[in-house]
């Protein structure tokens, strides 16, 4: 014949050093994708929960579905109702609510304000404006 016949190798036993070796780019992935993917998605998350939590009555808000209006009552942990046009309020689910384009101020601080107020009142009485834009929840929204 000649063809002579093979024999297979008995393999050795695996050391350590090899099981570690075999499962380390199965470790570097694994880690890779927990700080590339995971973790900001957990602090995204977080922010959000925040966000709908600090959630008052003069917010005005977008909703998940593209809606802007703003805030007119907290009804529960799960509603609120929003005012989308003079005198047209829906109740919204809470978790709809994608971002908060403008925060409205505690109470406290707004009765603080209001003596304040009445003293940056020109002589027509129109209020002064700082100068400052109050675009900052767009610029949010576009990312900017």
């Amino acid at each position: 014949m000649l063809i002579s016949p093979a024999f297979a190798q008995t393999a050795g036993a695996a050391s350590p050093a090899d099981m570690f070796s075999q499962f380390m780019p199965l470790l570097l992935i694994f880690v890779v994708f927990y700080f590339l993917l995971i973790r900001p998605q957990q602090k995204k998350a977080k922010m959000h929960k925040e966000m709908l939590n600090a959630l008052r009555r003069g917010d005005r808000v977008v909703t998940g579905g593209g809606i802007i209006g703003t805030i007119t009552k907290v009804k529960s942990d799960t509603e609120v109702q929003v005012e989308i046009a003079d005198g047209v309020k829906v109740l919204v689910a809470r978790d709809s609510i994608s971002v908060v384009m403008a925060k409205t101020e505690a109470a406290d601080k707004v009765s603080a304000n209001d003596s304040d107020d009445d003293s940056q009142d020109d002589q027509d009485g129109n209020a002064k404006t700082d100068g400052k834009s109050k675009s900052t929840g767009l610029k949010k929204l576009l990312g900017g």
